[in-house]
């Protein structure tokens, strides 16, 4: 407010006392909180806006009607903790934290169009001259509601409206700059296109003109403001600038001849809060009050433009990160070598199949300290279960909940782990792992081991997935072959997907449902695990005496550490 000549009839100085009531001033009378326009999925508002642009556009998330309805609870699924997919998604979130993705990450997809849906605008997304403007536009998003967060958080009128008008005014330039690098660009996916069409559509409407030209028009006549402080004592005397002279330009003029040179500056530097002190308040009330036409408009415009973000737009901005959080995750991973892939998703076959796969959880602990083991696995024509057998930490863990995983994120749009991959698309997925007692339930280990199975098998239909970890460890081994056979029948019926680890190596060949994996050890060394887990008939060594004796636990080890 401090560069044109002001041309109005003389107005009379205005003055304000230090000392007088600071909270009866005029600046700070109450005025409707500017609210953060950034809302909820569920909770948005009718928007004029939205009623002028496209239609077509709703989500980038979901195709049509494959979107949830307005309210729907997504909670993380029971599978979660087992396949260590809950660490996956938390990293992949983390920095996002205020546009709640995790529920995105929760609900897989029932529809295989959505599905591909999604793979199409990750492969926009992976295109540079996409993502660099999206990525541009989210961050000038995430300014905008810094500046309203700020704006709600001040305490006097006018400058709570200043700060909303800064907001919108990156809001428009956001939008205006993401429709202009969008438009020569040639999308791929229908998401992009929609919303692309939908931008264009836009920019274009009425309401975002209106609001483009009206920020300009705002900001241009709080420019023009120009006025001066006479400060006498505890008496401040605000006027209108009228062409008085400059002191602090003549003085630097006036001493400018005795410069010598660069001089260290002496100054200091004032830390100068964003909120304004009760002067400063009183200061701007009074210079209001010299110019009322300029800051009439101002509340006007604040009143008006109040719900000035269209809805698609800011759906857009929240749902987009589902996309960028999960690419710039891929980025560790690919940067040192590994391959992602997208994998073909089908509920017509269950051939299913994965090369140079590996479980994303642990790949994320070992990417910074070493190499990850890729592993591979096949299931054709009749084939549903696969039993992984061999020694004890081998990766046979790791292959079991890959296995979960890569059929949950190929469940939800995104790109697997692995050069390849082709991946059923189930209706429900099912995790048991070993579990320590809980003492709360009064059940014995072997019981609860039951009372999971008994629920996943009532639940459990032709089309589901089951991945299933070292279950009826507590009982003897007679009493375990015996019970894996009966599960092992019950699942051969219901014709599902399984892999099932387990120490019962009579398990892995119970006909040609049935696919025998190992996890392998070095020939030369078997205390040494490669973990890979290789297609190969069970049997039956675990190698232990090979791992006593790595670490001296073998008889003779013991012989001569006890004997006197």
């Amino acid at each position: 407010m401090n560069d044109a000549v002001s041309d109005a009839p003389f107005t009379p100085p205005l003055t304000y006392d230090i000392a007088i009531d600071h909270e009866a001033t005029s600046s700070n009378r109450a005025t409707p909180n500017i609210e953060d326009p950034r809302e909820r999925d569920e909770g948005i508002r009718p928007h004029a806006i939205q009623e002028r642009t496209s239609e077509a556009f709703c989500s980038i998330l979901f195709d049509g009607s494959a979107r949830p309805a307005a309210g729907e609870e997504r909670t993380e699924p029971g599978y979660f903790s087992d396949l260590n997919l809950g660490q996956v998604f938390s990293s992949i979130a983390m920095g996002y934290e205020e546009y709640d993705l995790m529920p995105f990450f929760y609900e897989h997809l029932d529809d295989a169009n959505t599905i591909s849906y999604r793979q199409e605008v990750f492969r926009d997304l992976e295109r540079k001259a996409v993502f660099e403007p999206i990525a541009s536009f989210v961050q000038q998003m995430r300014d905008m509601r810094a500046h309203l967060k700020q704006s709600n958080a001040l305490r006097y009128q006018y400058q709570k409206e200043s700060w909303f008008v800064d907001a919108t005014q990156i809001y428009y330039d956001a939008v205006v700059s993401l429709a202009r690098a969008l438009a020569p660009i040639e999308l791929e996916s229908e998401g992009l296109k929609r919303f692309q069409e939908h931008l264009s559509n836009y920019v274009q409407s009425p309401a975002f003109t209106s609001l483009g030209a009206d920020v300009e028009s705002v900001r241009k006549s709080l420019s023009e403001v120009r006025y001066l402080l006479r400060i006498k004592g505890l008496r401040v005397t605000v006027a209108k600038y009228d062409c008085e002279a400059d002191y602090s330009a003549e003085v630097l003029a006036t001493f400018e001849r005795f410069k010598q040179g660069a001089a260290k500056d002496y100054r200091i530097g004032f830390h100068n809060p964003p909120d304004m002190d009760h002067v400063e308040a009183n200061i701007l009330g009074l210079v209001a009050r010299l110019f009322p036409e300029v800051f009439s408009a101002l509340d006007d415009y604040c009143a008006r433009h109040r719900d000035y973000l269209d809805p698609t737009i800011r759906t857009f901005d929240r749902e987009v990160h589902f996309y960028l959080s999960y690419l710039a995750h891929m980025g560790q991973f690919k940067s040192v070598g590994l391959r992602f892939c997208y994998p073909k998703v089908t509920r017509h076959s269950k051939e299913v199949f994965a090369d140079d796969t590996f479980d994303l959880a642990l790949a994320n602990r070992l990417v910074p300290q070493g190499s990850v083991v890729c592993n591979d696995f096949l299931l054709s024509g009749p084939e549903r279960i696969i039993v992984v057998s061999g020694p004890n930490q081998g990766g046979k863990t790791t292959f079991a909940r890959m296995f979960g995983q890569l059929h949950h994120l190929a469940s939800i749009g995104c790109p697997v782990p692995g050069r390849r991959a082709q991946l059923y698309l189930y209706d429900k997925l099912f995790a048991q792992f070993e579990q320590e007692e809980d003492l709360a339930n009064m059940r014995g280990k072997l019981e609860d081991d039951l009372v999971r199975i008994r629920d996943v098998l009532n639940e459990a239909t032709a089309s589901s997935v089951v991945v299933l970890n070292e279950i009826f460890t507590s009982t003897t081994l007679k009493d375990s072959v015996f019970l894996g056979m009966k599960l092992m029948e019950r699942l051969i019926e219901l014709d599902l997907l399984c892999v099932f680890v387990t120490f019962v190596e009579e398990l892995a060949s119970l006909g040609p449902t049935t696919v025998s994996m190992m996890s392998t050890v070095v020939p030369e060394n078997p205390a040494v695990r490669t973990y890979k887990v290789v297609r190969k008939p069970a049997d039956g060594l675990a190698y232990a005496l090979a791992i006593a004796d790595k670490y001296g636990l073998t008889y003779g080890a013991l012989k001569k550490r006890i004997a006197p």
